[in-house]
């Protein structure tokens, strides 16, 4: 007997661990929930989530929900008759009529009680931590407040930036979420402990933005903003390609320390870095060696 699976998740985290499910001869997911089709682009083109084109893509019935208390969700979800609920990056908090049809399991990315909320994956990177991970729980109807069961952890390499990050915790997500619902029954679920619970934010447009105080808070912005929103100046100008350089002597913000070949090291009023490539507001990206040739920069002036 296969296992029952109705799935819920929206974007390529939450594709990845559905694809893993669909692959496993074990399991068998007999619906998806995912949120509405938006619209995408400068020509707002209304695109699906790619949780759905995947279900598609295998015949598996689709539901949309603006909320899972809209009408005909409860009954949709108890006729699959489940034998586990599984939540991956979905948007939304389970009512209890739903978190009572069979055990709901959550794949947070991040190691609870630490990062609850929209942004984990960001909020480890800005914090500069070490290692993070995935965490498998049951859900009940606070956020991701339930009962830990497994927890994958990883080392963040130094360099690593969003995108790295957040393929290999989707890989580990992949991995736990087979270990968590094949050992479910000799799993014991443990409290978290609410002492050292953290909540983070939706990430804003507004938080890429810097000043040069502390290369290494930049730094972890470079790396957590990666794709959106990126980081950049008060008066819209975009930095890519940095390089920690160091992080505790004083400088004189903005000052030109260096070039070395296309690059430009930079001071901060703590440390310094190294600075790839600057895109003013409104016009194209460019080395940043570039940058201050045009206009006239050399060391010991601002670069901005």
């Amino acid at each position: 007997m296969k296992t029952k699976i109705v799935y819920m998740g929206t974007p390529h985290y939450a594709k990845e661990i559905l694809a893993t499910l669909i692959n496993a001869d074990d399991m068998e997911v007999s619906l998806v929930l995912t949120q509405p089709d938006r619209p995408v682009g400068r020509k707002k083109v209304l695109t699906p989530p790619p949780v759905k084109a995947l279900a598609v893509e295998y015949d598996i019935k689709v539901l949309q929900p603006n909320r899972l208390s809209d009408e005909g969700m409860f009954e949709a979800i108890q006729s699959a008759n489940p034998d586990y609920i599984i939540v991956a990056a979905f948007g939304q908090i389970l009512p209890k009529n739903i978190l009572d049809i069979a055990p709901c399991i959550n794949l947070h990315a991040s190691i609870l009680p630490q990062y609850r909320g929209a942004s984990p994956v960001q909020q480890s990177l800005l914090n500069g931590d070490e290692k993070t991970g995935v965490t498998s729980m049951l859900m009940e109807e606070g956020l991701d407040t339930g009962d830990i069961l497994e927890i994958r952890e990883f080392v963040i390499p130094e360099d690593m930036r969003l995108h790295a990050l957040m393929e290999q915790l989707t890989e580990d997500a992949c991995e736990l979420t087979l270990s968590t619902i094949r050992h479910f029954k000799d799993i014991k679920p443990r409290k978290q402990d609410e002492s050292k619970a953290t909540l983070c934010k939706k990430i804003k447009k507004s938080d890429g933005e810097i000043n040069f105080e502390d290369a290494v808070e930049i730094y972890n912005k470079y790396r957590a903003f990666e794709g959106w929103p990126g980081i950049f100046a008060s008066n819209g100008c975009k930095f890519d390609g940095l390089k920690l350089i160091e992080c505790e002597t004083p400088h004189n913000e903005y000052d030109i320390l260096s070039f070395e070949n296309e690059s430009v090291m930079v001071g901060c009023a703590r440390g310094a870095l190294m600075i790839d490539t600057l895109q003013p507001a409104s016009k194209k990206e460019m080395s940043a060696k570039a940058y201050c040739v045009g206009r006239g920069l050399k060391v010991g002036d601002l670069i901005l």
